[in-house]
């Protein structure tokens, strides 16, 4: 058997895999949980945009995972020494499962499947060669689902933590099923940025991947204090008038055209080159993402300027435009968290990028195109091809 190794993937990476699917699934069942409660108590504005989140997040991950099973099937069709099926399904038996909305669950199924064989049940028999193509193809599996989850996660779980807080702090309607949905949200988000960042580094052979250890805890830290003090702040926003909502719409839009303006290349298609630009305007609504190889210390530099500005004004508003909430100890703690938040997140951002970053001759990119880039090796997948022109500079 061989020895588990930084190059292949391991049987710990296999169980959080499972770990991945338990958040999955169990985020899911309290958002319906709680978008039921609200319905039965009357409350069908709150109850429809928590189920809107929930569908945005499946059907826009549910498309872009047909899509990527389709190219790297058409891709198939132009080197005939590859399948033209996916694990034996077909275009339209995959088109028939994420229509059903269980597209997700393929991609996990098929990923802990195989890893079963690969790492749980490997045979003698295989060489070398044979092993490592065999892991990096586990690689390629795991990545394009962590890049799906982290979708969901912009898509979904952190427009559901902005609703909920919103609600809690406004209208003071706090439920076990409301704080259980928060936290499931929570923690799904949070797993989906550390998956996502340890798939990325992986999947590149010029840069080291990432630490489990003190690196991946202090980017972590960083990820989650910067967007739960920015959601904290949106929410007061809203709190003081429900027409922030503009604001926020038109922070999305600025991001969705710095986006296009950066001519990404993302996908085939120009009509899902669209909305991958659309969906990176709702991930910059919240944090930085580097979608192009290219230098970004100036726009990372004024994008967390411009964070610092809305953590600090929305708390400063709430106090001169409605001195009654203020006095409110649970306002008081959100206030000190977006402060604390504010800070802490930005310390281990200088912190990681200073000292704990993998480094390499260019910056690389947290998305980018999937066909900058040719093949290396005869064995690479079309999947492994998407995630090295990820951060190609």
């Amino acid at each position: 058997m061989m020895a588990q190794s930084d190059g292949q993937y391991s049987r710990r990476r296999w169980l959080f895999t499972i770990l991945g699917l338990f958040l999955y699934v169990f985020d899911i069942w309290t958002d319906i949980g709680l978008a039921l409660k609200y319905f039965q108590e009357g409350h069908y504005l709150w109850s429809g945009l928590t189920v809107m989140f929930v569908l945005t997040g499946l059907l826009v991950t549910q498309v872009f995972s047909c899509a990527w099973y389709w190219d790297d099937m058409s891709d198939a069709l132009t080197y005939p020494e590859r399948e033209t099926t996916i694990q034996g399904l077909s275009k339209c038996e995959l088109a028939v499962l994420h229509v059903c909305g269980i597209g997700i669950f393929t991609r996990y199924y098929l990923l802990l499947k195989k890893g079963i064989d690969v790492i749980w049940r490997p045979t003698n028999a295989d060489t070398n060669e044979e092993k490592e193509v065999e892991h990096k193809k586990l690689f390629c599996m795991a990545t394009d689902l962590s890049m799906l989850k982290l979708f969901e996660a912009f898509l979904e779980n952190v427009p559901q933590l902005l609703l909920q807080i919103y609600i809690l702090l406004g209208h003071d309607k706090g439920s076990a099923m409301q704080y259980l949905s928060m936290a499931f949200s929570f923690f799904s988000a949070a797993w989906a940025l550390v998956d996502y960042r340890c798939c990325m580094r992986r999947s590149h052979p010029d840069i080291r991947e990432m630490s489990s250890g003190l690196p991946t805890a202090i980017y972590l830290l960083y990820k989650v204090c910067t967007i739960t003090s920015h959601i904290l702040s949106y929410s007061l926003l809203l709190i003081l008038s429900i027409y922030s909502t503009i604001a926020l719409t038109v922070i999305w839009l600025l991001g969705t055209t710095w986006t296009h303006f950066l001519g990404t290349d993302f996908c085939k298609s120009r009509s899902l080159e669209m909305l991958y630009r659309a969906v990176i305007g709702v991930i910059l609504m919240f944090t930085f993402f580097n979608v192009k190889g290219q230098n970004t210390k100036g726009e990372m530099t004024f994008y967390y300027f411009f964070y610092s500005v809305v953590n600090v004004a929305a708390p400063i508003l709430l106090v001169f435009l409605k001195p009654g909430l203020e006095a409110s100890t649970f306002l008081l703690v959100v206030i000190g968290l977006i402060f604390g938040g504010s800070v802490l997140g930005l310390v281990c951002l200088v912190m990681y990028y200073l000292f704990l970053h993998p480094k390499r001759e260019s910056d690389e990119v947290d998305f980018a195109s999937p066909g900058v880039v040719k093949e290396t090796e005869a064995t690479e997948t079309v999947a492994m091809e998407r995630v090295r022109n990820f951060l190609q500079p």
